[in-house]
């Protein structure tokens, strides 16, 4: 029974392997399972075995073939699903090779670009909420109870006061806002920038939204006049459209400045000769300014007998279209990706 005996070493042997990777598992297969293996080996023995010990051995070799089988079976499972664990080691939710490079929103470039240059002139930042009550938004700015701005085809409301406007909750039209609270915790002198989003109910159109984004400066101290209003745009317009860049300030009506001004630059596409973006005119508008009213002031609590200042507002957006010639402002809010890859080299 020399043949019982090997089979029943080489099925202990089989229960006892253990495999460390693939090609240790595929030698183990080899040297059992083969062709040439033990168990190929024994079966070539069990044809010179008596009839009578056929049965009882061929069984017994059956059983040995199958435990082989088996076994290198489980070790290949089992190595599988060490692999699989190391694998979910790895950050899955990093972004995959190769990572593209991001970009600024090129309204946001520009709002950048603005606070730099005014930073750099001495204006520092304010902010203010964008739900806002009407006190701050028009009264504090000298618009009158019956201003054509207060009516719902120019404001969203969220709340309106039947007893008191000045309590009605509104999304602001305008960073004006910020400036009237700067005004009534600060005392002058002054300096300071407003950018933020603004909200006005309009038909969203090519040329138009119901919300884009503005930067205003106020500035008040002694003895300010139109002539450092005048030198601070015009510092600003060289800075932001280039040095040869002229200005032009026409007459115009705001309800918180007085005197009051449109600021308009030569065309920066045409050089000031005339084109189809500027109309053939060489001129471009950018913003509205003036010296604040004083009215403003005294609402606020500042003495308009001693202190004077100017102010003015431009839209980011307006700014961008002259900067980058983008007709459409729809673009600005569409999170179009490749509308936003255009912009990656002016970061």
């Amino acid at each position: 029974m020399l043949l019982q005996e090997n089979i029943q070493n080489v099925l202990s042997e089989i229960q006892q392997l253990t495999a460390k990777d693939e090609k240790e598992l595929e030698g183990l297969r080899i040297k059992y399972l083969s062709k040439k293996g033990v168990v190929a080996q024994l079966m070539a023995e069990f044809r010179n075995v008596s009839a009578d010990q056929k049965k009882e051995l061929g069984i017994a070799l059956n059983q040995l073939k199958n435990a082989a089988l088996d076994k290198i079976n489980n070790l290949r499972e089992g190595l599988h699903a060490n692999k699989c664990q190391c694998d979910t080691q790895v950050d899955l939710t990093r972004t995959p090779y190769p990572i593209p490079l991001g970009t600024r929103h090129p309204l946001s470039i520009i709002r950048n670009e603005i606070i730099d240059i005014f930073t750099r002139l001495g204006f520092s930042l304010a902010d203010g909420p964008e739900i806002e009550d009407d006190l701050h938004v028009f009264t504090k700015m000298n618009f009158a109870a019956d201003h054509p701005a207060r009516d719902m085809q120019d404001t969203f409301f969220i709340e309106t006061s039947q007893d008191n406007v000045e309590k009605n909750v509104i999304l602001r039209s305008h960073t004006s806002s910020v400036q009237a609270r700067v005004m009534e915790t600060q005392q002058p002198p002054i300096r300071v920038i407003c950018p933020g989003r603004v909200f006005r109910n309009e038909t969203i159109t090519a040329r138009a939204h119901c919300f884009f984004h503005q930067v205003e400066g106020l500035y008040i101290d002694k003895n300010v006049s139109f002539a450092d209003l005048k030198q601070v745009l015009l510092l600003f317009a060289q800075e932001m459209f280039g040095k040869d860049t002229k200005i032009r300030l026409r007459p115009s009506y705001f309800p918180f400045t007085e005197p009051s001004a449109e600021m308009d630059i030569s065309c920066h596409i045409c050089g000031g000769k005339g084109c189809s973006f500027c109309k053939h005119t060489g001129w471009v508008e950018i913003l509205g300014c003036g010296m604040v009213d004083p009215n403003v002031l005294e609402l606020s609590g500042i003495d308009s007998k001693i202190y004077s200042g100017y102010a003015f507002g431009m839209g980011i957006e307006r700014i961008t279209n002259l900067k980058y010639m983008i007709k459409d402002l729809r673009l600005f809010s569409e999170n179009d990706v490749r509308f936003l890859k255009e912009f990656i080299s002016a970061n």
